[in-house]
C-alpha cells in the first residue's frame, strides 16, 4: 500500500506540473489583459502601463513568467492581486473554507439520500416509488443549476420569505447557528441536486448488477437473512462504481460552486474566482486552478484506496 501511494503522489507531480504549464500559457495568450482596463482609462498615459507591466514582469517572454511563477508558488509566495494588490494567499485562504463548507455538505447530503434511494429503487424495480424517483432522477440531471438556484430564490425568498436570499450569515447580526444554518439550505440544496439524481440512478444500476450474481443467490441460498444478504454483501460490492464515480465528480462539484456562489452571493472561492477571470487577474486564477487540479488528483486517489477497503481482491503493489 505504501509503495503504490508513494507511486502516485509521485506520478501527480508531472499531471500537476503539464496542467500548470498549459494554464499559465492559455491565460497569457487569450487576447485583452489585466492592464486593458487601464489602457481604456484617458488618465493613464503609455508610460504608466509600461511601468506597470515591468512592476507585474509581463514585458519578459511567458516561459521566464511561468518559471519565476513556478519557483515563487513552490516557496509558498503566490504573488499578489493585480486588482487589490492583497497578498494571492491571503484572499483564497480567507474564502477557502467557506467554499469547503459548503461543498462537503452538500457532497455529504447527496450520499445520504442517493445511495438509500438507489438502493431501495433496485430493490423495488418497476414499482411507484421506482417510478417517481426514475422522474425526480430525469428532472436533477436536465435542469441546470443556476435555473434551479434562481427558481429557489424566487419561491424561497421573494414569495414566501423563508429562507434569505444572499451571503452566509445575516448582516448586523451576531453569529447564530440557525442564521447560518437557513444561509446554508439553498446553495447546497442547488449544488447536490443533480449528484443526487445522477448517484441514484447510477447505485440503482450496480445493485441490479450485483444482486443478480451467483454470490447472491448463493447468500440466500444458505438461508441468510435478506437484509444481511443486501447490506453485507450486495451493497459493498454495488459501492466499488459508485465509488469512482464519486472521485470523478470532484470537478463538476467544483464547477456547480462556482456558479451556485454567484447566485446566491457565497463568499467562496467561486465568486473570486469569476471576478478574476473579468479582470484577467492571473495570480488568482492561477492559485484557483491549482487549487481545483490538486483536488481532483486527491479524490481520484482517494477512491482508488477505497477499492481496497471494499473489495479484498483488489491488491496495491
Amino acid at each position: 500500500m505504501s509503495k503504490y501511494l508513494i507511486r502516485r503522489i509521485l506520478q501527480a507531480i508531472p499531471l500537476l506540473f503539464g496542467i500548470s504549464l498549459i494554464s499559465f500559457v492559455m491565460m497569457r495568450i487569450m487576447p485583452g489583459g489585466p492592464l486593458a482596463g487601464y489602457l481604456m482609462n484617458p488618465k493613464v498615459t503609455p508610460a504608466d502601463v509600461a511601468r506597470l507591466e515591468r512592476l507585474w514582469g509581463l514585458d519578459q517572454p511567458i516561459i521566464i513568467q511561468y518559471w519565476r511563477w513556478l519557483i515563487s508558488m513552490l516557496r509558498g509566495d503566490w504573488g499578489w492581486s493585480y486588482k487589490t494588490g492583497l497578498p494571492v494567499l491571503e484572499m483564497i485562504f480567507n474564502r477557502l473554507p467557506n467554499t469547503i463548507l459548503l461543498m462537503s455538505l452538500s457532497y455529504l447530503i447527496s450520499i445520504i439520500v442517493a445511495i438509500p434511494i438507489g438502493i431501495y429503487s433496485a430493490l423495488k424495480r418497476y414499482s411507484v416509488f421506482d417510478y417517481i424517483f426514475t422522474i425526480f432522477a430525469f428532472i436533477g440531471v436536465a435542469i441546470p443549476s443556476f435555473w434551479f438556484g434562481i427558481m429557489m430564490l424566487l419561491l424561497f425568498s421573494a414569495t414566501l420569505q423563508w429562507l434569505p436570499s444572499a451571503g452566509m450569515m445575516t448582516v448586523g447580526v451576531e453569529f447564530s447557528l440557525i442564521d447560518r444554518i437557513k444561509h446554508l439550505i439553498m446553495p447546497v440544496l442547488v449544488l447536490g441536486f443533480v449528484n443526487m439524481a445522477s448517484w441514484s440512478r447510477y447505485m440503482r444500476s450496480s445493485m441490479l448488477e450485483t444482486i443478480s450474481q451467483d454470490f447472491i443467490r448463493t447468500a440466500r441460498a444458505k438461508g441468510l437473512r435478506e437484509k444481511v444478504v443486501i447490506l453485507k454483501h450486495a451493497l459493498r460490492n454495488a459501492l466499488i462504481p459508485i465509488v469512482t464515480l464519486l472521485g470523478l465528480s470532484l470537478p463538476a462539484i467544483v464547477g456547480g460552486a462556482i456558479i451556485t456562489e454567484r447566485v446566491f452571493a457565497w463568499p467562496g472561492i467561486g465568486g473570486l474566482f469569476v471576478n478574476s477571470v473579468y479582470s484577467r487577474d492571473y495570480p488568482i486564477l492561477m492559485a484557483s486552478l491549482m487549487l481545483t487540479a490538486t483536488a481532483v488528483v486527491v479524490g481520484n486517489l482517494l477512491a482508488d484506496l477505497a477499492y481496497g477497503y471494499l473489495d479484498p481482491r483488489i491488491k496495491y503493489e
